[in-house]
């Protein structure tokens, strides 16, 4: 059974530590509700428990997979509720995956963009005059069809 006498517990940067995070992002943790309020003891000092510990190691590897704050409160909602099922937590991550993958496309479109700067410009101007080089023409638009539709 966890002791729930104040002098006991880990302060906390000690908390930090073992979980891989840092003081302030316990307190804002804290502040969010996503950690319940620590014990104190005299002068106010936090002290945390076994459960705290593995309640933040839970919650910065769900920030670590890039969930969001609130899918993260929803996530450490389902891990205390025994009558909701975990197909809950697969429908969050298949959403969170389908927001991945579409991200990942679109770093692969700028990768293949910034590639072909730099390919331009290793066959055009590789060390000419800054003003006459194909990234700076090619970032300004000049001969590129507008993508955007902001352009005049």
């Amino acid at each position: 059974m966890e002791s729930k006498n104040p002098m006991s517990g880990l302060k906390i940067g000690d908390l930090a530590e073992r979980t891989g995070t840092n003081a302030p992002t316990v307190r804002y943790y804290e502040e969010i509700g996503l950690l319940p309020p620590p014990d104190r003891q005299q002068g106010n000092q936090r002290r945390y428990s076994d459960n705290d510990v593995r309640r933040l190691t839970f919650i910065r590897r769900c920030r670590d997979f890039g969930f969001s704050i609130e899918q993260v409160r929803t996530l450490t909602t389902l891990v205390q509720d025994r009558s909701r099922t975990c197909l809950e937590a697969r429908d969050l991550a298949q959403a969170h995956l389908s927001i991945v993958r579409q991200k990942l496309k679109e770093l692969r479109e700028l990768e293949r963009g910034i590639a072909g700067f730099v390919a331009n410009c290793n066959l055009q101007c590789v060390g000419g005059p800054g003003p006459d080089c194909v990234i700076l023409d090619d970032l300004a638009g000049n001969g590129l069809p507008c993508t955007t539709g902001s352009c005049s």
